[in-house]
Order: C-alpha cells, then sequence, then structure tokens
C-alpha cells in the first residue's frame, strides 16, 4: 500500500503528513522517535483504513514553532489539525509520547473520535514503579530498550542515517526534551481527567516493556473508564514495530467490536 507524503499547514504550523489507504479515518501520532519512515504496520493498517501519519510540529521535516512548550499544545494542536481537515469519527492511535498527545486530546474533547487506542503510553507517573529514561539512556541503551527480541535492536543499530536523518534525529532529541524533561514524560494532573474519557479505548502493551512497565497499562485500565487492555507477551514498548502482525490484528478486531457495538 503506497503512502503520500504532503505538508499541512494548521495554526501557521507546517506539518509533513503521510497518507495511504482508504475508509475510515485513522490518526496515528507517533513516540519520541518520529515517523520518518512508513513502516509495515501502516502498511496493514491501510489495507482497513485512511491511516494519517503528521510528523508533530518540532519533528522530522514539520515545522518548530514559537508556541510549542509542552504536551497540552500539541493535543490542541491536533484537535484544530482534525477541524482543519474535517475529519470525523476519527480512530486516534498513539505510541508512547503519542499516546500521551492523544489522552490529553481526549480529556479536552474526543468529540471527533471513534475510537482511541494507547501503545505504551506515556502520560501518568507511578509512584514506586520507575520507568525507562531516554534523557539518561544512551541511543544504543534507547535502541535495545526498545524490544524484547534482540535481533530487532541490532538491525536497527546496524542502519548508517545520512546527514539529514542525523540531524533529524538530534531535532526529535530536542523537542522531546523541551516537551517532557520536568516532570519526566508525565502530566501530574492528568490522572484526575482520564476520567473523562467516554470512547471506546483499547490500551495495548508489552509485557517486557522497559519504558514504561506493565503496570502503567493495568493502571490505564483502571483510570478509563471502560478501557480494555491487551498484553502482547514476549514484546517490548513498540508492539506495532516489533509484533506488528499480532498488534495490527489486536487493533482491527477491537475497532470492528466498537463499530458493531455503536450499531447495536
Amino acid at each position: 500500500m503506497s503512502f503520500s507524503t504532503s505538508n499541512v499547514s494548521v495554526d501557521g504550523c507546517r506539518v509533513s503528513v503521510k497518507r495511504g489507504g482508504a475508509g475510515e479515518p485513522l490518526l496515528f501520532l507517533h513516540g519520541a522517535t518520529g515517523a520518518a519512515k512508513v513502516l509495515p504496520f501502516m502498511e496493514r493498517l491501510a489495507e482497513r483504513f485512511d491511516v494519517i501519519v503528521p510528523e508533530h510540529p518540532g519533528f522530522g521535516d514539520s515545522d518548530d514553532p514559537s508556541w510549542l512548550e509542552n504536551i497540552a499544545d500539541l493535543a490542541y494542536f491536533y484537535l484544530d489539525f482534525l477541524a482543519a481537515q474535517d475529519l470525523r469519527r476519527v480512530h486516534v492511535v498513539g505510541g508512547s509520547i503519542g499516546g500521551w498527545i492523544a489522552l490529553e486530546m481526549a480529556v479536552r474533547d474526543a468529540s471527533r473520535f471513534a475510537t482511541l487506542a494507547l501503545i505504551g503510553s506515556a502520560g501518568i507517573h507511578l509512584k514506586g514503579v520507575p520507568t525507562g529514561d531516554l534523557f539518561l539512556w544512551s541511543p544504543e541503551e534507547t535502541i535495545r530498550n526498545a524490544f524484547f527480541d534482540p535481533s530487532i535492536a541490532e538491525r536497527e543499530l546496524a542502519e548508517r542515517l545520512t546527514p539529514e536523518q542525523q540531524e533529524s534525529v538530534l531535532k526529535n532529541k530536542y523537542t522531546v526534551a523541551k516537551l517532557a524533561w520536568e516532570p519526566r514524560l508525565h502530566d501530574p494532573f492528568l490522572y484526575k481527567w482520564l476520567k473523562r474519557i467516554h470512547v471506546p479505548t483499547k490500551i495495548i502493551w508489552g509485557d517486557s516493556d522497559r519504558m514504561f512497565p506493565l503496570q502503567y497499562g493495568e493502571s490505564f485500565q483502571k483510570m478509563i473508564p471502560g478501557a480494555d487492555l491487551t498484553v502482547i507477551r514476549r514484546c517490548g514498548h513498540l508492539p506495532h514495530v516489533e509484533r506488528p502482525d499480532e498488534f495490527c490484528n489486536t487493533l482491527v478486531r477491537f475497532i470492528d467490536s466498537a463499530r458493531t457495538a455503536r450499531r447495536g
């Protein structure tokens, strides 16, 4: 399934958007490493959905606007993005920091959401449950700690980046630090408002996530009304990358079930 890349301007900010497939709209919000490539899970989902993958403001080929100061800014930006593109009944899927953005959107205004799916999401802090630290890990540690299967990490580490790709990596790291350095990778007030999310919600977590241990997924399930948790075995922080078939099957079943329930 082929994807096109275009520039979309919202709120005076130009963002690079990859888009492919047809069907109900599915907005994928990427994590800290960005969305430079079309990955296999995107192509698989594009067989069923109109898959929309923007690079967040401050990341990759997108603009770095002066107003970008925190994750809430990205939440408001993407609410405006949905309105500007006249996207309705959208399946919003977020991984890691992208999941945090999706949560901040949903507690504010989920009127354009059909469903919400979180993958190893950031956004909350659990006392006594330590998380990984992107700002202390070396680049090699970050990649190795992202996966359960070490062979995947080895393939990632073997890739040679062009100067342009290296510049993009540094830009992404700078933006992540600006948005999530302190407090580390969470909003200390978000947990109070997760009760406002009243769209079908699926939480997908790797059982060997070293970034956000499984207790975080279990806590999100308890805090979000009616949320359902699926744990993918022998999997790290990136189920959509490490186990794309199982991830896509889980997500599609959830969306199909939510659609059936809505019609019933």
